[in-house]
């Protein structure tokens, strides 16, 4: 099977079940942002070597290709599998934000992003995250979305940020305050 169709090349995208929409189409733009922060974790899964938090990014990864393929979905399609991601996901990153914010002391400041290249990858996963989550709200305005989504990606990006904060943590790294 070759990669490429050329039935993209007139710029509509085709929907599982077929039906074809523009590339810009809303439905496009929310499942190609949760993709691109898909490749933002694995980046972020790439640089570290601790065995549980990578088995915690590859998990947060298959929630989001989950996240992608529904809203990849025709809702027009009532015979397309639906593939929702686990129902105690949400949980999954509130437990998870919950252990590492009870090891770092509490910001108090904004902080601006940076300090060491995985500081700034999850920061930038985090923007990406925060795109993703506008971009299926906006889907939602004109086609109903799964809560579950939403709620995902409002907790991923908490989680990406007390990450970051983490990270810099054992790092030992300063963090910066703003307003300095």
């Amino acid at each position: 099977m070759k990669i490429y169709t050329r039935t993209g090349d007139d710029g509509t995208s085709s929907l599982p079940g077929g039906r074809r929409v523009p590339k810009y189409h809303d439905r496009l733009e929310a499942y190609g942002s949760v993709d691109e922060l898909i490749a933002w974790v694995g980046l972020l899964r790439d640089h570290n070597t601790e065995t549980k938090r990578k088995e915690l990014l590859i998990y947060i990864q298959d929630q989001l290709m989950r996240c992608a393929a529904l809203l990849a979905a025709d809702p027009e399609d009532k015979k397309g599998k639906k593939n929702f991601p686990d129902t105690e996901c949400v949980n999954v990153l509130e437990k998870e934000i919950d252990r590492m914010e009870e090891e770092i002391p509490p910001p108090g400041n904004f902080i601006l992003p940076g300090g060491n290249i995985l500081v700034s990858y999850c920061h930038i996963a985090r923007c990406v995250c925060r795109r993703a989550e506008r971009r299926v709200l906006k889907l939602n305005e004109a086609e109903i979305t799964p809560v579950i989504v939403i709620k995902f990606l409002n907790r991923l990006s908490d989680f990406l940020f007390v990450l970051s904060r983490k990270i810099g943590s054992e790092l030992d790294i300063e963090e910066v305050k703003w307003p300095v």
